[in-house]
């Protein structure tokens, strides 16, 4: 049985699902980045199959390697904020943070 395109497609697709279901069920905020890292990873398996068996050769690799270091941004970004809600608020119940006045 030979690996192919479809397999890494679902697999991708089963990521993002369960990475769109982590972002829109839950509260916690470190469980809403963690469902985006997910969608993000997602977008990472189809550009690298998608170089591998539709031809785009580096270009793929290139992607990926983009939204990699988008990425880590984001989560040094989203940390930071999760930390200033905590720090002002107490928890880091997304539903509940009306503004980071304080």
């Amino acid at each position: 049985m030979e690996i192919g395109l479809t397999h890494y497609l679902v697999i991708s697709a089963i990521l993002f699902s369960l990475g769109l279901y982590g972002i829109i069920t839950r509260k916690h905020a470190i469980m809403v980045l963690m469902g985006l890292e997910l969608v993000l990873n997602a977008a990472n398996i189809n550009f690298i199959a998608f170089a591998r068996y539709g031809g785009m050769n580096i270009e793929g690799h290139i992607a990926a390697i983009f939204v990699i270091i988008l990425a880590a941004a984001e989560a040094a970004i989203a940390l930071a904020i999760v930390l200033n809600i905590y720090q002002n608020f107490r928890h880091v119940n997304i539903d509940e943070v009306d503004d980071l006045k304080g």
